[in-house]
């Protein structure tokens, strides 16, 4: 106020007697008011109680103070928690954000049907054989049959479970780790199917993969370990419970228009190692041999339209080290051996359909040679390079539903007859034609594969009310392949099968779903060996 009248006096429109006035009495208002506060505020001093000996002063202190202390504490509070990790408002703390867990568990009921017509002679179980102790094949010093497998008495209603649970640490944006356990039966690598029963007992757990990545770059990656199959493939070939020790980098990157995708694996696996122990009963060790498969692929994801997409994709892969081989002479008569030389050659794990050969060469005692023990154990007759073409059509037919078409061929480089005879020295065991002959003439086997697949429906149901319809054919010649590494229920795993598959999934809840499969196969050549069989799942994720 005093500088509004001093202004008006400055500028003219006040006169300065009567500013000058009005200037006074401004003055004198404030100091009256100046009075009139202090005035106030003193009877508040004086009605203060009088203190008294035990008594505590606490200071007032108001609710917007007391508010702006509480703020300020908290944000400290919790500004240490976030850079700590070990509380926040609604989170979790960092770490666990990097950490997944997931699994499945399936139940299964099985039945299997054999033919009548089976051959019920000379079905030889020859992966029991080389599990176990030698088999002796002279029968003068050995009567007893090789273990045979069942090929006419039907089983019924097996009930089979399998659980599998998976750990994956994303450790950054480039490196991640994981470590998975499943059941199974036993230590086979195309199941992790555990058969229910045995008296109620507990049921084991293996290791089934445990495995370490890095992302160098967006369209690279290398895993190492213990992992799942690196490969476009079918299960004619891998099994889908099948998984990869070793070292594998995978590359997939778009093209400029983005319609189109190439990717491609390299895989260095090793199969097998030979024992550092071996011969047992020797100081000088025979040298390192290890089997390996090495593996590379190369293929496209071709966009052609909005509901039109092609998948291809060619392969090689090489089996290295894993033909049998006939030994050196062997002495185990005069117990100067406890084993021969190629022993270690017999396939660490093997089904059923492969050529087979002798691989002991086993010297008779001069004394005795009819009566000579001749126990031996089996190798793979073939050389293995394979060539894999697979192809994928997927498309939309009646009103949008989903249909799937695959086809898989598979052509083994190295199979070659002639050079397995030579190899075997005459002592090729089975694939022939039954007439009783074991000679080359009577020798049938093959190279080839190949698998035809249709799907109708949802590839894969996931969310309620999902289905699909499956059929396929399967025609797979004995030496096609290895026989250890495909679908363990197609004709019961391995080679030497031909025959067709239906089946249907329907997802009744989110991630859960009830299949049926009906598959049917007989042997491609040699003893008539025709298998049916039946299963019925209950399968759910997480």
């Amino acid at each position: 106020m005093v500088k509004l009248i001093r202004g008006l006096i400055d500028s003219g429109a006040l006169k300065k007697d009567v500013g000058e006035a009005l200037l006074a009495q401004a003055q004198t208002e404030h100091i009256a008011a100046q009075q009139a506060l202090r005035q106030a505020a003193a009877p508040v001093a004086s009605a203060q109680p009088k203190v008294e000996p035990g008594d505590v002063r606490v200071p007032y202190v108001s609710q917007a103070v007391r508010d702006k202390i509480r703020d300020e504490v908290k944000g400290q509070i919790m500004a240490q928690a976030r850079s700590e990790g070990w509380a926040a408002p609604n989170e979790t703390p960092e770490w666990t954000k990097r950490i997944r867990v997931e699994g499945d568990v399936r139940l299964r009921n099985e039945s299997r049907f054999y033919s009548d017509s089976n051959d019920n002679l000379g079905m030889v179980d020859w992966a029991a054989i080389n599990n176990g102790n030698a088999y002796d094949i002279n029968p003068n010093s050995n009567t007893v049959l090789p273990p045979q497998l069942n090929t006419r008495q039907d089983r019924k209603n097996q009930w089979k479970a399998r659980a599998r649970l998976g750990v994956i640490a994303d450790i950054t944006e480039q490196t991640s780790a994981g470590v998975r356990l499943a059941t199974g039966n036993d230590d086979s690598p195309v199941s992790t199917t555990q058969t229910l029963g045995g008296g109620l007992e507990k049921k084991s757990v293996w290791l089934d993969q445990a495995w370490f990545s890095h992302q160098p770059a967006d369209w690279l990656k290398i895993t190492g370990g213990r992992f799942g199959n690196p490969f476009y493939s079918t299960d004619i070939l891998f099994s889908n419970d099948l998984n990869f020790d070793g070292l594998a980098a995978q590359f997939n990157r778009k093209l400029s228009n983005e319609r189109v995708s190439l990717f491609g694996t390299i895989g260095v696996i090793p199969l097998e190692y030979s024992s550092d122990k071996f011969p047992g009963n020797k100081g000088d060790k025979m040298s390192s041999e290890t089997k390996w498969l090495l593996g590379a692929q190369v293929g496209a994801n071709w966009k052609l339209d909005q509901t039109n997409s092609f998948r291809g994709a060619a392969a090689y892969y090489e089996f290295k080290n894993v033909a049998g081989k006939l030994s050196d002479p062997c002495y185990l008569y005069s117990g100067q051996d406890t084993a021969c030389s190629t022993d270690w050659t017999r396939p660490a794990f093997m089904q059923r359909g492969n050529t087979l050969m002798l691989l002991r060469n086993i010297a008779l005692n001069p004394l005795d040679p009819a009566s000579t023990a001749q126990p031996q154990y089996l190798g793979l007759a073939s050389k293995f390079r394979l060539l894999d073409l697979n192809a994928r059509w997927e498309t939309r037919i009646m009103n949008g539903y989903p249909l799937r078409l695959d086809a898989n061929y598979i052509r083994n480089l190295d199979y070659d007859a002639d050079e397995m005879f030579a190899r075997a020295n005459g002592g090729i065991v089975n694939n022939f034609d039954g007439s009783g002959g074991t000679d080359r003439s009577a020798f049938r086997s093959g190279g080839n594969a190949y698998m035809l697949q249709a799907t109708f429906g949802k590839p894969a149901p996931s969310e309620k009310g999902e289905w699909n319809m499956m059929a396929s054919y399967k025609y797979i010649e004995a030496d096609s392949m290895p026989d250890g590494y495909n679908d363990s229920s197609f004709h019961l795993g391995g080679t030497n099968a031909r025959g067709y598959t239906l089946g249907t999934t329907y997802a009744f809840d989110k991630n859960t779903t009830l299949s049926g499969r009906w598959m049917s196969s007989k042997e491609v050549h040699g003893q008539p060996y025709a298998i049916d069989l039946l299963q019925l799942e209950l399968n759910t994720r997480f």
